[in-house]
């Protein structure tokens, strides 16, 4: 029997944990653990409350919805019906008391049990049949998001609904295919940008994007689910909502099941949970809510959850499998991607034969082998994933598996990702990486190519104009064929883009030095490496040693740069470009000012005025330095909305947190 102090320490211990995951869920679209590992902390401190109502709060995450309304795009909108969540069930048992409770209050009452898609919840209002605003969840009571021009771009959200009442509005999931989330990850691995945890995380960074242009690229859906509110004409039923949305073009909730027992409910919610794996879209659930709007009425709802409906979580399904083959491939950024290949086994209602091992820490803190007996599961993701290492059924002489200190497709030296446990090819020739490292080469954080964009890189790679950055200064010499192929668009373009490479020799060193894709040497790192080492060819004569004398320049760094130009592919394309006339020494420019001399700024979030990269040039010109992380040399963090870790750490360690306001009072 645990004492009072124990229930109230452990009851802390929760709401501070579930506070953490909201943020990383809600505000960063960044989790850290499964649906269901979050379902079980909230239903367990749930029960403690309950039975221990005197350390129930209002601040429990248990009493509020979603998480803050920290916006990225948008303005913040007054929810007119609030957008709440539902109660969470997880047994046959249940489903069964949730039924005939209605059924105790009601006469003979219809129930609907439909998917619960897993996405993020949007309304729409419209006037007269025309679509005037859509929001976000945000804190699911009082306020959300104005995401409307975004929504324009979503192919299933309607602008114009025919034969429209004066004022309905509707509430909806938008929503991932994961083919589009497979998509999606591809383009952010060839920009060299982090991949997304799985489609609902993507699809909440995306609704969330000021750029609509990257929202339709993206490619979001979305499911209408429930009416929140109508004047001008009279819904009786949920179902019959659904049809009249049906009949003027909005995607609704598909293959929902009408149901008057428990057994009836019970049989869909089974149904749902066997064509899980044949869906093109994740769900986390199944949906159980009354049709009749009156029969609503009589429940209504509380602060946070709607009482006349309920969400059934499937149970994480899982079996034991074995281990026949660890496969290793490199990404578009280098990254070396391990693989378990395993007896194929089915999990909701799909073959499953493999499953990401993700990296080396993970490796090794599983204590993964080829040989070994595992649980593989699914819980509330379509992804597959190990659960744990049977260590008992282990044959003899198996061992943990090491990934090699050479890249497996170009036989290149690898070396660990400063600050992550990514393993990087340090080969910017290898084939796996080349398309990637020519866009990135080209983008605005290094040379600055205006017109070298993703398709005409990936064009000119496969018919082998080009095989590695220092290719793109020959392009010139190839003028009448690209005009002629039409590789990178006509006449006029073609000789913009040629001029623009041709321009780009001239730039700072700095951009070239950032430009050549070496492990943590990105744009801040390339200025201050230079601003000691004057030209490109002092770097690379420099040792481990020297290297780290220089500010943010840490032993990991330092050997990735000398273990780059170790390699002889690497050295070979930097030497060709130098004789093809890139400029390597350093450009001594005007400063601006000296009020952030000796300073050192880490920015971090989405600022309201300026992009990052302005903020850096602006603290750069007036003496500053920026880093990419936050350390006890951090003087200042400059941080927006959405700061996320580099906030917490600078407040842990003490470093002065500024806004775009504050920094601008700075220079006066």
């Amino acid at each position: 029997m645990k004492t009072k102090e124990e229930i109230k320490n452990r009851i802390d211990e929760l709401r501070a944990s579930l506070e953490y995951h909201n943020k990383r869920y809600y505000d960063m679209d960044a989790p850290e653990i499964s649906d269901f590992e979050y379902d079980m902390m909230i239903r367990e401190l749930k029960e403690l409350e309950e039975a221990n109502p005197e350390f129930l709060t209002e601040t429990s995450p248990t009493q509020h919805v979603g998480g803050s309304t920290k916006r990225e795009a948008g303005v913040r909108v007054k929810h007119n019906v609030p957008m709440l969540s539902l109660d969470d069930i997880f047994s046959k048992e249940e489903v069964f008391d949730f039924v005939h409770g209605m059924q105790e209050r009601l006469d003979h009452p219809e129930f609907v049990v439909e998917q619960k898609i897993d996405g993020l919840s949007m309304t729409l209002r419209y006037e007269n049949g025309k679509l005037v605003l859509a929001e976000t969840r945000g804190d699911g009571l009082n306020y959300g998001e104005d995401v409307t021009q975004n929504a324009f771009v979503i192919p299933d959200v309607k602008r114009v609904l025919k034969d429209a009442p004066e004022y309905l509005e509707i509430r909806g999931e938008v929503y991932m295919t994961r083919e589009n989330f497979e998509r999606a990850n591809e383009r952010q691995e060839m920009l060299g940008q982090k991949a997304f945890a799985n489609p609902r995380n993507c699809a909440a960074g995306t609704l969330r994007q000021l750029d609509s242009q990257v929202v339709k690229e993206r490619g979001l859906s979305m499911f209408i689910f429930n009416l929140q509110q109508v004047r001008g004409r009279e819904f009786h039923k949920h179902t019959e909502c659904y049809d009249y949305l049906k009949s003027v073009g909005v995607a609704v909730i598909p293959q929902y099941r009408i149901c008057h027992s428990a057994e009836e409910v019970w049989e869909a919610i089974e149904a749902i949970g066997d064509s899980r794996g044949d869906l093109p879209y994740d769900i986390d659930g199944a949906v159980i809510k009354l049709n009749d709007y009156t029969d609503r009425d009589v429940y209504g709802h509380t602060d946070k959850v709607s009482s006349w409906a309920i969400a059934y979580k499937y149970p994480p399904e899982e079996k034991e499998t074995v281990i026949r083959d660890i496969e290793l491939t490199v990404g578009r950024t280098g990254r070396i991607n391990p693989t378990a290949v395993f007896d194929p086994i089915r999990l909701c209602g799909t073959s499953v034969s493999r499953a990401t091992l993700h990296n080396q820490d993970f490796i090794n803190t599983m204590g993964i082998g080829i040989g070994d007996s595992v649980t593989v599961y699914k819980s509330g993701e379509i992804i597959p994933k190990i659960k744990k290492v049977l260590k008992e059924k282990r044959p003899e002489g198996t061992v943990t598996f090491q990934i090699p200190d050479v890249c497996p497709v170009c036989g290149a030296k690898t070396i660990r990702e400063e600050g992550t446990a990514n393993i990087l090819c340090t080969s910017q020739a290898c084939p796996a990486q080349l398309v990637r490292h020519i866009i990135y080469f080209c983008g605005r954080d290094a040379m600055d190519i205006k017109g070298m964009g993703e398709m005409a890189v990936q064009k000119l790679v496969d018919v082998h104009y080009l095989s590695s950055i220092a290719d793109l200064y020959l392009l010139k010499d190839h003028r009448a064929e690209l005009i002629r192929a039409g590789l990178v668009g006509k006449e006029k373009n073609t000789d913009k883009l040629l001029q623009a490479i041709e321009d780009s020799k001239q730039n700072d060193a700095y951009q070239l030095l950032a430009g050549l894709g070496i492990p943590n040497v990105g744009k801040a790192a390339a200025r201050t490496i230079l601003d000691r080492f004057s030209s490109i060819e002092n770097v690379m004569q420099a040792g481990v040693a020297e290297l780290q004398e220089t500010n943010d320049v840490g032993q990991v760094t330092a050997e990735g740069i000398v273990l780059y130009f170790q390699e002889e592919e690497n050295r070979s394309i930097v030497e060709r470009m130098i004789s093809y006339g890139l400029n390597t020494k350093k450009i001594e420019t005007q400063a601006a000012g000296t009020e952030f001399e000796g300073k050192t700024f880490v920015i971090t979030g989405t600022l309201p005025g300026m992009k990052r990269n302005e903020a850096q040039e602006l603290i750069e010109a007036h003496g500053g330095k920026v880093s990419g992380s936050v350390s006890k040399k951090t003087d200042y963090l400059l941080a927006g909305e959405a700061a996320g870790s580099k906030l917490d750490k600078a407040k842990a360690l003490g470093v002065k947190v500024i806004s775009e306001e504050e920094l601008k009072a700075m220079l006066g």
